[in-house]
């Protein structure tokens, strides 16, 4: 592909975003992901204040308008206009219609990380007096409240003050190999069970195995028979992720903004930050590794897979173990220097593989999670550098959904929403 200079990057971007709009939200590419996805609407909403902070505001408040009365957010809002075939698992095998506590429009019922309260207060500060007069705090705030409720009740499966992912699919970072540990545990359901979608759309060798495939199919379906009940006997998964909290941590700071600018109390929400670092960092942190790890809910034990998602807590403010983190970054398993995008997985392990999917490729959006943790603990420089070499790797490879992080190669759709977006948000950051 042609490099594109710095205002061809941006028109591009913006090309994207506008090809990708569904009236009220935007999928994540065309094809392969036909639908509304939450964390994907997440990070275009931090691009999409650049160019329309209202717009932003209804990315949010779409995704929020199909929340469950318990508080969650799914992972998918389906678009009743695409055929009900086009995405597997679709509407009729998570049967939403049939759970009192889901919307009226068709969702999954498995949720993604909670990256929408900062995403929230970042679109509200693109430009307040427009947000004021849309009413968009007043509206979106107890949303996010009661979904962090959600995630700090509900989804406290241990009582360790932790919220758990239930599913491989709610980490985001969906065949990490950090889950073949607790997923081996998991018996898969026979192909004949699902047919694959997106290998209409994407090469096999860039997407998850179909025994990987089967194990998420089972504990879906078992999720889903037993309607959606968060209790540990139901899940045959379930884990503590680093950046799942590490995001409600930092979400919680937001929401503290957030109470303060509509004239509540922001110390509640500061408590539950401090209270979530201090059992992060307690749980998960392995000071001989400085990298945090999950924990498999159901032995206790941490597993030790150095994934992205490890030194990601670098979003939380006041860390106290951010320099460590750093160290990691830039050691032999990320290369934070001469790796783009931040590998998702460790470049030095055997079972790294740079072109499928969560299992060794950069995203852009995890590369931008670190990018914003650096500035946020003083590391400009280091910030400065990674900013100028994402947008270097988007220019010559496209908006792509992941990337080889040494040669850069595009892999997955192309025209992927959330690279544009935070494309924008990079370039206009300097």
């Amino acid at each position: 592909m042609t490099q594109l200079p710095a205002p061809n990057l941006d028109q591009a971007a913006r090309r994207v975003l506008a090809t990708n709009w569904r009236q009220s939200a935007t999928v994540p590419a065309a094809g392969l992901y036909p639908h509304q996805w939450s964390w994907d609407s997440a990070f275009i909403a931090i691009g999409l204040r650049h160019l329309s902070p209202t717009r932003a505001q209804r990315e949010l408040e779409s995704l929020f308008g199909a929340q469950w009365r318990d508080g969650r957010v799914p992972h998918i809002v389906f678009d009743p206009h695409v055929a009900a075939d086009a995405y597997f698992p679709g509407p009729s095998f998570w049967r939403s219609a049939s759970v009192p506590d889901a919307p009226a429009v068709p969702t999954s019922g498995i949720i993604q990380p909670p990256a929408h309260a900062l995403a929230a207060w970042s679109t509200y500060s693109a430009d307040p007096a427009a947000a004021r007069a849309r009413g968009f705090l007043p509206r979106i705030y107890p949303r996010l409240v009661a979904w962090h409720r959600y995630l700090t009740t509900r989804r406290d499966l241990t009582g360790s003050g932790l919220m758990s992912i239930v599913h491989p699919w709610e980490s985001g970072m969906d065949n990490s190999p950090a889950w073949d540990q607790p997923l081996s545990r998991v018996t898969p359901v026979p192909t004949t069970e699902f047919t694959r979608r997106d290998l209409n759309h994407a090469a096999a060798a860039e997407r998850p195995t179909d025994e990987d495939y089967g194990r998420y199919v089972r504990l879906a379906r078992d999720y889903r028979d037993a309607g959606y009940a968060d209790s540990l006997r139901v899940h045959g998964f379930a884990v503590e992720d680093p950046l799942c909290n590490a995001l409600l941590a930092a979400g919680e700071h937001a929401l503290a903004s957030m109470a303060a600018e509509l004239g509540h109390d922001p110390q509640p929400h500061l408590s539950a930050a401090a209270r979530l670092t201090d059992a992060l960092v307690s749980t998960l942190y392995d000071p001989a590794a400085g990298a945090f790890f999950p924990r498999d809910v159901h032995t206790g034990s941490l597993i030790r897979s150095y994934s992205v998602g490890g030194i990601l807590p670098l979003i939380v403010p006041g860390l106290p173990v951010a320099a460590e983190l750093i160290k990691t970054a830039l050691g032999e398993r990320f290369r934070l220097r001469e790796a783009c995008p931040l590998p998702s997985y460790d470049l030095t392990a055997a079972d790294h593989d740079a072109s499928r999917y969560w299992r060794g490729p950069g995203w852009v959006n995890t590369a931008w999670l670190c990018w914003h943790g650096l500035r946020l603990h003083g590391e400009t420089a280091l910030a400065d550098d990674l900013r100028h070499r994402l947008l270097d790797r988007v220019r010559a490879a496209g908006f792509r959904e992941y990337f080889d992080p040494l040669t850069g190669a595009g892999h997955g759709a192309d025209g992927f929403s959330w690279t544009a977006a935070l494309t924008l948000d990079l370039i206009r950051a300097a």
